[in-house]
């Protein structure tokens, strides 16, 4: 059978991108679920987050944590302190990998303004809830939180029981 001339990929099918593939571009990467568990959140902001080489490798392949996490405001600007980022083995020996480092947040001024307001006169915290994918770029989902009391912690653990209760009863009829 005689070869075939096939033509060279058009501009839309490139050789670079598989067809078909979705890009890591929409996903998350990790949630502070204890956050949840210790605050009322009322309000979310949406931040971008500045990160060094090593620490996009490392949040690719999963190694961050949030729990202890929280917003740090000072001087106008925004700063995640508390995420932890392993760096991987395969780290280069010449950058010296700091995991608890402090990272700044990027916000809108109003956003900033914002959350500063809340924090000082009404007794807000602001703790980092979620660390996800969009367009290409890390995203921080921040959360305006009160916190909540000891017996507040046990009313939503009873609520959770009784619902989960309630589905199995409804289940089994």
């Amino acid at each position: 059978m005689p070869l075939l001339y096939s033509p060279s990929p058009s501009p839309k099918h490139s050789m670079n991108k598989p067809a078909g593939k979705k890009s890591s571009g929409d996903g998350s990467i990790t949630q502070n679920r204890k956050a949840f568990h210790d605050y009322f959140v009322e309000q979310r902001f949406e931040a971008g987050l500045v990160l060094e080489g090593w620490e996009v490798k490392s949040l690719r392949a999963g190694k961050v944590q949030l729990r202890d996490t929280y917003v740090l405001l000072k001087d106008g600007e925004a700063f995640l302190i508390g995420a932890l980022i392993n760096p991987l083995t395969s780290a280069s020996t010449h950058i010296h990998a700091d995991p608890t480092r402090i990272r700044k947040l990027l916000l809108h001024k109003r956003e900033i303004a914002k959350l500063v307001g809340a924090i000082e006169r009404k007794g807000y915290t602001a703790v980092a809830l979620a660390l996800y994918w969009k367009k290409g770029r890390v995203k921080c989902e921040i959360g305006l939180a009160k916190g909540k009391k000891q017996h507040d912690k046990r009313d939503a653990e009873k609520d959770r029981d009784w619902e989960r209760d309630r589905q199995r009863l409804m289940k089994g009829r």
